[in-house]
């Protein structure tokens, strides 16, 4: 145990404590006790990990029973300063007679996973919990825990107490939502998330099209591997929250053994997307929605999601340097590489001088809303295309992209994907050129096979080509 006033270079550099058992050295928790704020300090476990407390006694006198209160884990929102300034509000109330350690052992014991959600939740919306990127959460990604934790979470293990809950439970509420044991269609309320997965493949194969769904009110829930996996993940980080403050010790959903993910690939044969192009061309002239016929084009053309079309704005387009530079999608900021055919559409697009957006809802006051339906309408007119989702586009971009001999990095580039700016590196920086040529390449060969012309010969840009020869 040390004594020196706690800063972040402090905390970074403790190392845990050891003793001797048995004439063999092993490590235990050290501790460091702040000299600003008295009873305020620090532990480090064995296995690395940092946590602020505070030291305290009940009662006055020697006999006065010795109190250890956890205030959270190094690391957001709990900083050096807001540990010791939530330390000060402790021995506060210590002063005041009270005694926060007995009391928060009472709520712990008597909390439920259920209220453990409803503060998970609380702290989300103040961006208290990180996402990716150590960003905090999107509203959509909130809106789709809320929906998991509505849907699976409390209904399986709502009424369990979170310091009984074990690795068993965890591991078999996994294989109760496989099963399809939360399945339902009710109707939805005002504040519920979304279903499921968005338009992704359900347990039986079957496509829930939860974007209609919504529009309708309903949510239909039909569980499966998928969202088993994903809605575990979501209890493990619940979990996590848990263990940083204080309520339990350990997280047992990291000794559960997950489902594989399934990656989905979509392949659309020249055949088929021919067919896409010739449903597009007939719904138009049967005075379907022009922003509905160039959304799904745009999708098509450039492997972005549905989202990221629709609400696509005018000055995030950049065709002097073939880009979208999107300042909101699901991975944050994004600087997209766009090939020619899908400015042509934008290009081919009525103006609007009021709207921001590409796409304008018909009062002009915000994004185009009725893809979802228009699509199943479309979709609807040939059996070609039979349970093709909009996402399902963004996958046949990619699949034409690897079969044009495109790299995964290069691909996850196309695609905007989290993990494309570190696993290209400065390939994108120093070799964008070539990026824009491959966006190019692949939009123009979707373009070709949907209006059934030969493509283009594509020439890369002299920056680029000297960036291949090197």
């Amino acid at each position: 145990m040390s004594t020196v006033k706690i800063t972040k270079r402090v905390v970074e550099a403790a190392e845990p404590g050891t003793r001797v058992r048995d004439g063999v050295r092993e490590p235990r928790n050290g501790f460091v006790y702040d000299t600003v704020v008295s009873g305020f300090g620090l532990k480090v476990t064995p296995a690395g990990r940092r946590v602020y407390i505070v030291q305290y006694r009940v009662g006055g006198g020697r006999r006065a029973l010795a109190r250890r209160y956890v205030i959270g884990q190094h690391g957001s929102p709990w900083t050096v300063e807001t540990a010791r300034t939530e330390a000060k509000r402790i021995l506060g109330e210590v002063a005041s007679g009270g005694d926060p350690a007995a009391k928060r052992a009472a709520n712990r014991d008597a909390l439920t996973v259920s209220e453990l959600c409803d503060l998970y939740l609380a702290a989300a919306d103040k961006g208290l919990i990180n996402g990716k990127r150590g960003r905090a959460k999107k509203a959509s990604t909130l809106a789709t825990d809320r929906g998991r934790i509505v849907r699976h979470i409390k209904p399986l293990l709502g009424r369990h107490k979170v310091i009984d809950l074990t690795p068993a439970d965890c591991a078999r509420f996994m294989r109760d939502v496989a099963a399809g044991k939360t399945a339902a269609d009710v109707r939805r309320e005002p504040d519920d998330g979304p279903p499921d997965e968005p338009g992704k493949p359900a347990a039986g194969g079957k496509v829930v099209y939860s974007d209609a769904i919504k529009l309708r009110g309903r949510a239909i829930v039909r569980g499966g591997r998928g969202t088993a996996t994903r809605t575990v993940g979501l209890l493990g980080g619940i979990l996590t929250f848990a263990v940083s403050e204080g309520v339990r010790a350990d997280n047992p959903v990291r000794e559960v053994e997950r489902y594989a993910y399934r990656k989905r690939k979509v392949v659309l044969t020249p055949d088929q997307y021919r067919t896409l192009g010739l449903v597009l061309e007939e719904a138009e002239n049967d005075g379907e929605n022009r922003n509905a016929i160039a959304a799904v084009r745009l999708i098509a053309l450039t492997g972005c999601r549905r989202g990221e079309a629709v609400r696509l704005q005018r000055d995030e387009v950049d065709q002097r340097n073939q880009c979208f530079r999107l300042a909101d999608t699901k991975e944050h900021e994004s600087i997209r590489p766009i090939g020619e055919p899908a400015f042509e559409v934008i290009r081919g697009l009525r103006r609007n001088s009021v709207s921001p957006f590409v796409f304008p809802s018909e009062d002009d006051e915000g994004a185009y809303g009725g893809l979802p339906k228009a699509w199943l309408r479309i979709r609807a007119r040939t059996e070609g295309l039979r349970g093709l989702t909009l996402h399902g586009l963004r996958h046949a971009f990619a699949s034409v992209a690897n079969e044009l001999g495109y790299t995964e990095a290069t691909r996850a580039a196309l695609l905007g994907h989290t993990g494309s700016r570190s696993q290209t590196g400065d390939y994108t920086h120093h070799l964008d050129a070539v990026l824009v040529a491959a966006a190019d390449r692949v939009s123009r060969q979707i373009q070709s096979m949907m209006t059934g012309r030969g493509a283009d010969v594509v020439q890369l840009p002299q920056s680029a080509a000297r960036a291949l020869s090197q």
